[in-house]
């Protein structure tokens, strides 16, 4: 009989998880599953369930070697059962364990089918804290209890104090806690020049089994294979830290929010899916960060805007996550209803910054925090479209995915849907953000303006920008920091908004969907 049956997720690769505490390989055994349901409760892209598939199987073969015992069910086994309750259950059955252990799992759909799935066979499943994360969920709910409203950066600075990040003494580094506004620079029309590309990982046979597997069996789901190259071992996701930190990290502070067509990388550094399925762990990433400030190879607005990202925004999305499931999920603050586009699935869209987005998106999985706001973001927002379609697209098309941190990044920041939880404004903005962030680059390629907003040649994120303040205007006027956008809309007449509204009304309708021949703008 088996003492412990020790389940292992899809994003928990870490040999020293507290899952492991006290393992006995003549007494427990590893369990893991890869289930059908796991890449079909949202479209997942093909990216996607090729990472999470091969990261598995090589962290079960690492497992191995470490002298562990693991059961493991492909999904190309004959019998291997649709979802990830059935395939325990099977398991379960089979081993006949005395207890489960896990560490805490990212998704609150999957800890329940879990809980479910023990309960039915009346074993104890004992749940473990993630050790992943500077924070527990138990300390972000005692930092959150009582304050009427959450933000980053009190947070952000309570963590930094706790954990001795960027600080010299009491005090932070350079005698700033936040250095965001010397890290908002866009390119010159020259653009970005010669960016240092991330590592490649060609496909090694586990991995290209799992391609040939995905390939086949969800021929069907967006997205293409043919550019695969994230590291899936945790080898390789060191290595990606290392090639970060030595040569993207020093310029990532200042061009961090910037744009550049045909450029997914830019000076970001795709360690996200590394992280969050456990090949790294937040503490190296954020020590080497500092280490490489401290011996003077970063800048310290570099440093600091990465490491807010991790030991700041990551962390805080995580407790938001875990002290607001399951009813933030329905959240939807502004009523909106709208579908999502069909070219959310194809690319397939007249504006330019749109269709080099989501093309990038569908060929890599990935897509810069700006292009996921700014851009895909946004633009779902200003059009109204239902949230939970839009989280739905998120988690389905990154290879970072984890509902965790997808989430509140996406109902939260990005569509404001939880009513100013997570961010104490609606990030809206017209055309011309985009248009200054790209130094015009993806404008010119577009055959919308911009700074019109009416008219056929009306930039569509301009229009529904106007749109958005006139539908809202009532609610947008009671937030301290929408003031100026709603005194702008005040300078606009009747019969231009009625123009405005009825251009909206058609870009809502689809009416601009169908890509036509692109011309530069004058």
């Amino acid at each position: 009989m088996t003492r412990h049956l020790v389940l292992v997720l899809g994003d928990q690769l870490d040999l020293d998880a507290s899952a492991f505490d006290g393992f006995d390989p003549s007494q427990d055994v590893v369990w893991m599953a890869e289930a059908t349901e796991e890449s079909t409760h949202v479209w997942s892209s093909q990216p996607r369930i090729a990472l999470f598939l091969a990261a598995m199987r090589h962290f079960a073969r690492a497992l191995t070697e470490a002298g562990r015992p693991v059961h493991y069910t492909r999904l190309d086994d004959p019998s291997a059962p649709a979802s990830l309750s059935a395939a325990l259950a099977s398991a379960i059955e089979r081993l006949r364990p005395a207890a489960l252990v896990m560490t805490a799992p990212g998704d609150h759909r999957v800890l329940r089918a879990l809980q479910a799935a023990a309960a039915a066979h009346g074993l104890p499943l004992q749940l473990r804290d993630d050790r992943h994360f500077f924070c527990t969920v138990r300390e972000f709910a005692a930092h959150a209890r009582g304050r009427k409203q959450l933000r980053l950066e009190y947070f952000y600075r309570e963590l930094r104090r706790r954990h001795g990040v960027l600080m010299d003494g009491d005090e932070p580094c350079g005698g700033r806690w936040n250095f965001d506004a010397d890290n908002r620079e866009a390119f010159d029309p020259g653009g970005p020049g010669a960016v240092p590309p991330p590592p490649r990982f060609a496909p090694d046979a586990i991995t290209s089994e799992v391609l040939a597997l995905v390939a086949r069996r969800f021929s069907d789901h967006p997205g293409r294979l043919d550019a695969f190259a994230w590291p899936v071992t945790r080898a390789q996701a060191l290595q990606a830290l290392e090639r970060f930190v030595a040569e993207r990290l020093p310029a990532f502070g200042r061009w961090q929010d910037a744009l550049w067509p045909g450029e997914p990388s830019l000076w970001h550094s795709q360690l996200s899916a590394a992280l969050n399925v456990k090949l790294l762990n937040p503490r190296e990433v954020v020590a080497a960060a500092e280490g490489a400030f401290r011996a003077g190879s970063v800048p310290l607005e570099s440093a600091e805007g990465f490491i807010r990202q991790v030991l700041g925004w990551r962390e805080y999305v995580r407790g938001v996550y875990w002290t607001r499931m399951p009813g933030y999920l329905e959240l939807n603050a502004f009523d909106a209803r709208a579908p999502l586009p069909d070219f959310y699935w194809s690319g397939d869209t007249p504006m330019a910054c749109l269709a080099d987005a989501i093309g990038q998106t569908l060929e890599h999985g990935y897509a810069h925090h700006i292009q996921r706001l700014m851009v895909t973001g946004l633009y779902a927002l200003l059009l109204g479209v239902d949230p939970k379609a839009v989280h739905a697209w998120y988690l389905a098309v990154y290879v970072d995915a984890v509902e965790w941190v997808e989430l509140p990044n996406t109902l939260g920041m990005s569509q404001a849907a939880d009513g100013g939880l997570m961010a104490s404004k609606p990030y809206i903005a017209s055309g011309r953000y985009i248009e200054r962030m790209s130094a015009g680059s993806l404008c010119a390629r577009c055959r919308f303006r911009p700074g019109e907003r009416v008219g056929e040649r009306a930039c569509p994120f301009t229009t529904l920008y106007w749109d958005f303040l006139a539908r809202h205007e009532t609610r947008l006027a009671a937030n301290p920091r929408m003031i100026m956008q709603v005194k702008n809309l005040g300078r606009i007449g009747a019969p231009e908004r009625e123009r405005i509204a009825a251009r909206a009304a058609a870009i809502r309708s689809g009416a601009l969907d169908t890509p036509k021949e692109t011309e530069p703008c004058p």
